[in-house]
């Protein structure tokens, strides 16, 4: 199952996600939220996170059961309960791509399978893994601002402004040391690790699509 393309399951999920987005059938969102399960399961997900993601989607799935069950019109009490199986079909659903597919796997997927340009992906890339640092450099910043009486506050402009400027340096350094070690985007390149889309993973994402479809027009509640 971890063999499934990246670029698949992002499109299939997308796909899904604004599907039901459409629809009022408790019997669909319970499927995807069982399928999500199950694969979150094969691909050894942590139970913490598990557990995680059985709890944090509660509160919002709850308030919108709420909001239709005391002020809906018509068949509310089946709308409630669209919406908060909806709320965990999106998680669920959701985290079988984002807890099993990390970003670099998902950028070298979309520049092999869709062609995404290859300075786009890089550039990406590259301000994930700058990320840590700009996290150390504020903190330095503000010990920095500690020392001289200042206390800066998440809101302050002057961190913001100086990570800026920060993030200006190294992006420039970045990019010398990619030209420096022969990266060009008019060349064409070779890949280490390839991520080719496998006729099971267009049949997988096949059967598991005419199941969702044969919930939706089949009339199931």
């Amino acid at each position: 199952m971890k063999a499934i393309n990246p670029s698949l399951k992002f499109v299939f999920v997308m796909l899904i996600s604004l599907e039901i987005s459409f629809t009022n059938i408790i019997t669909v969102n319970i499927y995807l939220i069982i399928l999500g399960g199950i694969y979150l399961l094969m691909n050894r997900v942590s139970y913490k996170k598990l557990l995680w993601l059985l709890l944090m989607p509660l509160i919002p799935a709850f308030g919108s059961w709420m909001s239709f069950y005391f002020n809906g019109t018509g068949n509310y009490i089946h709308t409630a309960w669209v919406l908060f199986t909806r709320v965990y079909a999106y998680v669920w659903f959701g985290a079988a791509l984002t807890l099993t597919t990390d970003a670099s796997q998902l950028l070298a997927s979309f520049e092999q399978n869709f062609h995404m340009p290859t300075k786009f992906v890089y550039g990406i890339l590259g301000a994930f893994n700058f990320v840590p640092r700009i996290l150390e450099t504020i903190k330095q910043v503000k010990i920095a601002a500690l020392m001289r009486g200042e206390t800066l506050h998440a809101w302050s402009p002057q961190i913001f402004f100086k990570a800026v400027l920060i993030s200006l340096r190294w992006s420039d350094n970045l990019a010398q040391a990619m030209e420096s070690h022969g990266f060009s985007e008019k060349t064409v390149r070779t890949h280490y690790k390839k991520y080719p889309v496998s006729l099971t993973s267009i049949l997988l994402a096949l059967f598991i699509f005419a199941t969702i479809q044969f919930f939706i027009f089949g009339r199931f509640a």
